[in-house]
């Protein structure tokens, strides 16, 4: 691709502020120094702006720990979102799915349309698991009644793929779709209110020791086992 454009889609600047950078003698590729936006480069190609290594490669990966209070979105009028907590200026990077705003947890953000598609879709039943904290007491047949399938107005939830109870008022639990509000829903079939949600795994990512708002790039062994 010319080189103009590939600094354009890293969201460094226009193609006209671009090419200003480039006839200043800013960017090098391959360790020389070039004034031609013309130029083809490709992902392999070394490209310095001012002394720093950019990445050519057309997609980024990362995983957010989304903290309460951040839209899962790329915009918004009101409220931060989370693409804001992203360190990276790419063009095109979007959460993959959502979180509710008062919902902390696992979020990847991404600007791979494909790959986004395919962890949404239901065929591929990627699992998520969530902990849970609620206003009354679980009963004692919490297991079973998530076990069960659960229908609500709108649709029908699947039984959980998973239920481990941690406390009289806490536990964990994993689904594979991702309707609005599905978690607290199904909480809430069972008589109890989510107080506080978060998202703890993804497929086969956790949040290890990160820190809400702290966010890392995938690595390509991540990407290919999710």
């Amino acid at each position: 691709m010319r080189l103009d454009k590939a600094l354009a889609d890293q969201g460094i600047g226009t193609r006209k502020e671009v090419r200003e950078l480039i006839a200043k003698g800013r960017v090098s590729v391959d360790g020389e120094t070039v004034k031609q936006p013309d130029l083809q480069v490709s992902e392999s190609s070394e490209i310095l702006l001012d002394g720093g290594m950019l990445d050519l490669a057309p997609y980024e990966y990362w995983l957010l720990y989304k903290p309460a209070g951040y839209l899962s979105a790329t915009e918004d009028r009101v409220h931060p979102v989370v693409t804001e907590l992203i360190p990276s200026k790419r063009k095109g990077l979007a959460p993959v799915g959502r979180l509710d705003i008062d919902t902390e947890g696992l979020l990847l953000i991404t600007n791979d349309g494909a790959f986004s598609h395919r962890l949404q879709s239901p065929k591929y039943h990627v699992p998520k698991t969530y902990y849970a904290e609620l206003d009354s007491d679980l009963p004692e047949n919490a297991a079973g009644l998530f076990s069960q399938t659960m229908t609500f107005s709108d649709f029908t939830a699947k039984p959980a793929d998973g239920f481990e109870k941690l406390s009289a008022r806490s536990a964990l639990l994993t689904i594979s779709e991702g309707k609005f509000h599905q978690v607290k829903r199904m909480f809430a079939k069972i008589g109890c209110e989510v107080v506080y949600l978060r998202r703890e795994r993804f497929g086969s990512l956790t949040l290890d020791s990160m820190h809400p708002g702290e966010a890392r790039k995938l690595t390509e062994k991540e990407r290919m086992l999710i």
